[in-house]
């Protein structure tokens, strides 16, 4: 009992110190979209990307046609020939799976050219935050579009150790 009481006066006692502290808040969404360069590159993205997705509809639609041909022609096929369509479908399939990832993937043609045209400019804005909160003399700067997310904060308001060595 006397380790929550400590636990719960600890809490009060960070979140008192923490509300001391100079915060800023932030939508970068909104920065973002007010800078022209930003736009002509979501544009770019979204044209890009309608045009990939074409190209993987194509692959699968070609896929389903090869399937509904198998169906209506199962029936006539000897037992390898219907293994052999069957093979032939799976192996278009995982074709067209691992096209998709090459443009849409992680590592894919869309992730490099978003990096490649977005980045940039997130590093200015996220640059320009710091600045303007280390020249206003804030702390701590949140960011309220979509979701919260610390874009700067300045070493003097981590206080992680302290509820560390307070949980212990």
């Amino acid at each position: 009992m006397k380790k929550i009481f400590a636990l719960v006066l600890s809490l009060v006692a960070f979140v008192g110190v923490a509300s001391a502290q100079n915060y800023m808040v932030v939508d970068s969404e909104k920065i973002f979209k007010s800078i022209k360069e930003y736009n002509d590159a979501m544009t770019q993205l979204d044209n890009m990307a309608k045009f990939c997705q074409q190209q993987v509809d194509s692959k699968f639609a070609e896929i389903e046609q090869l399937y509904n041909n198998y169906q209506q022609e199962k029936a006539s096929l000897s037992a390898a020939g219907r293994v052999s369509r069957e093979q032939q479908i799976l192996d278009k399939e995982a074709e067209a799976v691992k096209y998709q990832e090459s443009l849409f993937g992680n590592e894919g043609t869309m992730m490099k050219k978003r990096i490649e045209l977005i980045q940039p400019i997130q590093e200015r804005v996220f640059k320009a935050i710091e600045s303007y909160a280390k020249s206003n003399g804030f702390d701590l700067v949140l960011d309220i579009a979509s979701n919260a997310t610390m874009l700067y904060y300045a070493p003097a308001v981590d206080r992680t150790e302290a509820v560390i060595k307070m949980l212990k």
